[in-house]
């Protein structure tokens, strides 16, 4: 019994003593950030749906201010990639070849599926200036932070 007792003393005395009253502050709490987080933007749509892929490139525009961005296209996405491509207007956001310029004018990585090229019969000759063909190393190379996938 009084093998218990100790036992249970030592117990309550080890919790007790472990307890603080001092609270940390939340900042302390939180992980820093060493890195920008990276934004890539898997953009599959292309003519047939105008709205997405000005949305996804209006975004990209946007996202370089802040983040490390990447741009992938694949299925009918690369048709717009081509030097002569056509373009695309739609109010309220950049122009698809304004928002090209300017994404390639920022050093920022896009990508072709060589796949994809080869199935809409665009030769990696006839692509814009600043574009290039995907390799799978440069998928995750773009940026040390953390990664944000979105897919138009």
């Amino acid at each position: 019994m009084k093998i218990r007792n100790l036992i249970t003393i030592i117990l309550v005395l080890a919790i007790v003593s472990c307890q603080t009253d001092e609270k940390p502050e939340m900042s302390s709490l939180v992980k820093q950030e060493k890195y920008k987080d990276g934004i890539f933007l898997h953009i599959s749509s292309g003519y047939e749906n105008p709205q997405k892929i000005s949305m996804a490139l209006s975004l990209a525009v946007k996202m370089t201010e802040t983040k490390d961005v990447a741009v992938f296209f694949d299925i009918n996405g690369v048709k717009v990639l081509a030097k002569d491509a056509e373009d695309i207007q739609m109010e309220h956001f950049f122009t698809v070849q304004n928002a090209l310029d300017t994404l390639i004018k920022k050093n920022v990585l896009i990508m072709a599926c060589p796949m994809c090229l080869a199935q809409a019969e665009i030769n990696a000759d006839n692509l814009k200036e600043g574009i290039t063909i995907a390799e799978k190393e440069k998928f995750f190379s773009f940026t040390k932070g953390r990664i944000l996938t979105l897919s138009y």
